[in-house]
């Protein structure tokens, strides 16, 4: 008989710029995943490790096999001594790399009442649309800021077959007070898929804190999941449905429906 649902879990932790504490929460989070059935666990963006400093990720940044990612995920050293990738991992329950995803969207902005981010100062941007099958799903990847660009989410959707959308994210309080949930349930809603979003919280260091809020969303846009407490340490886990997935998908073809691109060139305004 076919599998017709599956359990996923996604994390909620406030990184430092301790490599070994973080790694310790890491490890505890994922056996309370598995003790709860998941077959996969998703971490927040910069889970690995969150600089108190300027330049203090640079340094710790690793090579896809360096030592780091013998442990789990880590910042990818980028092009040059100046730049690092910020990338999303897949790895299988073997330890293996499935998949990366480089950030494609740089977090280059000014938050009123907040300060100025500069990501791109320290970071290059990717330039590849990522999907990947997995016991959960196909997956397409994602990171934080991407969220705000829904044509990513398309592509995604209607060209790569995602079924399951990853978003691991470090929402700053302003902008995920004002726009976090609303953007993910919106990213499920117009591609009818899951959307699993694993969410940095609370004060990383004087200078930076995160909203929180992991959440697990379904293809009607609905929460699943959601830790009991914004601000806490730990995991919220729900099934994915394929069965409700594929009868979304079915009773509203929005895939049949839509139009492609060289119509909207075409089309007299």
């Amino acid at each position: 008989m076919a599998v017709n649902s599956v359990r996923v879990a996604a994390a909620q932790m406030t990184s430092i710029n301790d490599l070994a504490s973080n790694f310790a929460t890491c490890s505890r989070l994922v056996k309370e995943a598995a003790s709860a059935g998941a077959k996969m666990i998703c971490f927040p963006e910069s889970f690995a490790f969150i600089g108190a400093q300027d330049g203090e990720s640079l340094k710790i940044a690793q090579p896809l096999d360096g030592p780091m990612m013998q442990q789990y995920w880590f910042q990818e050293k980028g092009p040059d001594e100046q730049h690092l990738f910020n990338t999303h991992v897949v790895i299988d329950d073997n330890g293996k790399i499935k998949s990366t995803y480089k950030k494609i969207h740089l977090f280059d902005v000014d938050i009123a009442g907040e300060r100025s981010y500069k990501e791109s100062n320290i970071t290059e941007a990717g330039n590849n649309i990522v999907s990947v099958d997995s016991p959960v799903g196909r997956l397409g990847l994602t990171v934080c800021y991407d969220l705000r660009f829904p044509e990513l989410y398309q592509q995604l959707r209607f060209q790569h077959e995602a079924q399951v959308l990853l978003v691991p994210a470090a929402f700053t309080v302003a902008t995920g007070q004002a726009h976090w949930e609303i953007l993910l349930r919106a990213r499920a809603i117009e591609t009818q898929c899951y959307v699993i979003a694993a969410a940095q919280t609370g004060k990383h260091n004087d200078k930076r804190q995160s909203y929180g809020e992991t959440l697990i969303i379904d293809p009607w846009g609905t929460v699943v999941g959601r830790l009991t407490d914004r601000l806490s340490t730990g995991i919220t886990v729900a099934d994915i449905d394929f069965s409700l997935l594929d009868s979304i998908r079915t009773r509203m073809p929005i895939a049949r429906h839509r139009k492609p691109i060289e119509f909207w060139k075409s089309a007299s305004l």
